[in-house]
């Protein structure tokens, strides 16, 4: 006898509030602009159609601003970002997105639908909103 088991999105647990910057601001203007401060990551917006999304997540700012003494006002976000940054589809089960958070070193990424970002993932939203949610 199987036992069924609950779908559970990357829709059903992702935050529809992040915050985009270009990847020419400074890490001082991107950092002041954030106002969705519980996404702990900046989205770096395409500069044009045919190019990618980028990431930057507050340990990649930490790692290369703060602690190798940096100026904010002299790095540019481009410098510290992951690009092309890994996406979700919003209709990917959250044990996939899980197996491949765990095996790409991920702790968040960009919800894409259609070309553009419509949210963000974590690998705490999976868990705490999803994981009970699954029987």
């Amino acid at each position: 006898m199987s036992e069924q088991t609950t779908l559970v999105t990357v829709k059903d647990v992702m935050k529809e509030n992040y915050d985009l910057v270009e990847g020419i601001a400074t890490v001082r203007q991107a950092l002041e602009v954030m106002r969705y401060v519980e996404t702990k990551c900046l989205i770096v917006d395409k500069r044009h159609e045919a190019d990618e999304y980028g990431i930057v997540v507050i340990s990649d700012i930490a790692r290369e601003v703060l602690a190798a003494n940096r100026s904010p006002d002299r790095v540019s976000i481009y410098e510290v970002m992951t690009k092309p940054a890994v996406t979700v589809h919003p209709d990917m089960d959250i044990r996939y997105a899980g197996r491949l958070f765990t095996r790409l070193g991920l702790s968040r990424a960009p919800v894409v639908q259609d070309g553009r970002v419509i949210g963000i993932v974590s690998q705490t939203d999976m868990v705490m909103k999803g994981l009970l949610k699954l029987v």
